[in-house]
């Protein structure tokens, strides 16, 4: 199925040259003079190997047929990471490389929306949101406004972030998987 270059999104997979690709990421450029222009990077489903491709935002690309569900969490050992169907119970494997930084993130019997083509797991799709524990940050500092500034603070899967400064150690918060930024206290 033919589609146009600027609506391709992280994850997608597309084949070019008959090689099968998959989006790693994305960006509409648009020069004040000139055609817009949409930017990839891509991963060969094959080896693996890395490429950039510039497309002018109409042009189509043939975007291949991706098989995306639901699957949940289950373990990490040496083979990669295991998900399971909880349709059919039948469990695929992702290599390191497929779930790249999302790792951090992966909880036992979280729901994640994997993509696969011919039984291979090829992108994985976190939910927006997680809650996790504060497990380091720096004592509050007395008449600091919660909208003046941020400090850093260490997650229990060890990613760091900025809270706000009301934010103390043990707390749960609300991280958003995409780029690691707090949203919230966790309401449970």
């Amino acid at each position: 199925m033919k589609v146009q270059a600027s609506s391709l999104r992280k994850g997608n997979a597309v084949e070019i040259d008959g090689k099968l690709y998959v989006v790693m990421s994305v960006e509409n450029i648009h020069p004040g003079k000139g055609t817009p222009v949409t930017q990839m990077d891509l991963r060969r489903i094959a080896d693996g190997v890395k490429v950039s491709e510039r497309y002018r935002t109409t042009e189509q690309v043939e975007r291949a047929f991706v098989d995306e569900r639901d699957h949940t969490f289950l373990y990490q050992d040496a083979d990669g990471f295991h998900f399971m169907n909880p349709e059919n119970f039948d469990q695929i494997t992702a290599t390191a490389e497929v779930v790249g930084d999302a790792a951090a993130y992966l909880q036992d019997g979280m729901v994640v929306t994997l993509s696969v083509h011919n039984d291979i797991a090829i992108a994985i799709s976190l939910p927006a949101r997680v809650a996790l524990e504060i497990v380091e940050t720096e004592p509050a500092v007395k008449n600091q406004t919660a909208s003046s500034s941020y400090k850093p603070a260490i997650l229990s899967n060890g990613v760091r972030t900025m809270v706000p400064p009301y934010i103390a150690a043990g707390t749960r918060v609300v991280i958003m998987t995409e780029d690691g930024s707090y949203v919230e206290r966790a309401k449970d």
